[in-house]
């Protein structure tokens, strides 16, 4: 009987030691599962956090190269709007230019206007003036060309007379200061070209010294005169050289 009791008690606390391993063990593994559990959904949340973090640092990389572009651009546009201001700047400089020019000539206009207004001229009468003013110095200038004319005429004339009356051994002046130079020379007939003329006041039978190097070469004598040209003789009893092209002569 003893040992039935012995036995029971034996049985129920072994029962009773497997209930509190059980309880014990369903604790362990309660809490196993439950930290599986948080750390599995700490690791869905950490790379849920990851794959935040990389979409947002995907996102700032694109708007730093969006950044980067944008300015860029701006520095593009700051040059090319530095470039426009300059254009404008230099225009401006030109049309400021352009208005003083375009006052000081309203000025000078309104000064002649006023003296016109003072002359009490009408623009018909200044047109008047002017066209008499032209045909004045039309006139004159045909004045002036007779004159020259009839003075060549005179010359000739004169020449003659004195080869008529036998007064060809007076020497006429020529034009102080009167210098010119020897284009052509003539050995067979003794005569010179020279490159001074009725344009500059040659005379016929008006003598002229000839140098070359500042030394003297000789003496001619002016036979014929024409526009810009003259032809001029040797004097053999003045030469001690002999004369050649490019020679200077002088009075």
């Amino acid at each position: 009987m003893l040992l039935r009791i012995c036995l029971i008690i034996a049985v129920v606390g072994g029962l009773a030691a497997a209930v509190v391993n059980f309880v014990k063990v369903k604790e362990v593994i309660t809490t196993t599962i439950k930290e599986r559990d948080d750390e599995k959904n700490a690791k869905v949340k950490a790379q849920d956090d990851a794959n935040k973090t990389h979409a947002l640092l995907t996102t700032a990389q694109r708007q730093v190269t969006d950044l980067n572009g944008q300015l860029a651009q701006t520095k593009r546009s700051l040059a090319d709007a530095n470039t426009k201001v300059s254009d404008l700047e230099n225009s401006t400089n030109l049309l400021s230019k352009r208005l003083d020019e375009v006052s000081a000539a309203r000025s000078k206009a309104e000064q002649d206007l006023a003296q016109f207004s003072q002359l009490k001229l009408t623009p018909q009468q200044i047109e008047q003036d002017e066209a008499l003013l032209k045909k004045t110095t039309a006139e004159r200038d045909a004045e002036i060309t007779a004159n020259k004319l009839l003075v060549k005429v005179r010359n000739e004339l004169k020449k003659e007379l004195e080869d008529l009356v036998g007064t060809n051994d007076v020497v006429p002046p020529l034009p102080a200061g009167l210098k010119g130079k020897v284009l052509a020379v003539d050995p067979k007939y003794s005569f010179v070209v020279l490159d001074i003329g009725d344009d500059k006041g040659v005379v016929p039978r008006g003598v002229m010294m000839v140098a070359r190097d500042g030394k003297f070469v000789g003496k001619v004598q002016i036979e014929r005169v024409l526009a810009t040209q003259s032809v001029a003789n040797v004097m053999p009893a003045w030469t001690s050289g002999k004369i050649l092209e490019g020679d200077q002569v002088f009075y």
